[in-house]
């Protein structure tokens, strides 16, 4: 069963459940196999890494693990965090999101 994704990659979210709950950040890269997406400051995790031509030191580096996109939710240009409606855009007849808070349409 293939479930619609509401949130792409460039939008604004903030964590709802889990480790980083509370966290807001954007969205680098989206799995819709997995339905999971990885957001900018949230869910870090430690990476041990060898010596290589990038980091000639190596070490320890912390990067962004993937979360599920339901622990996620959209936040709108108010700032606020809501539930995607979508909808018939009057001038161009095409679908687009909105905020079921605040009604405005998504970018």
């Amino acid at each position: 069963m293939k479930v619609k994704i509401n949130i792409k990659k460039g939008d604004t979210v903030k964590v709802i459940s889990g480790e980083s709950k509370g966290k807001q950040g954007r969205v680098l890269r989206l799995d819709a196999e997995t339905y999971r997406a990885v957001v900018e400051g949230a869910n870090l995790m430690k990476k041990h890494t060898k010596p290589n031509a990038d980091n000639p030191q190596g070490g320890i580096i912390e990067q962004e693990a993937p979360i599920h996109i339901s622990n996620l939710m959209l936040v709108d240009a108010k700032g606020n965090a809501t539930k995607i409606g979508m909808k018939k855009d009057d001038k161009t007849g095409k679908s687009v999101r909105f905020s079921k808070k605040s009604g405005e349409v998504i970018k």
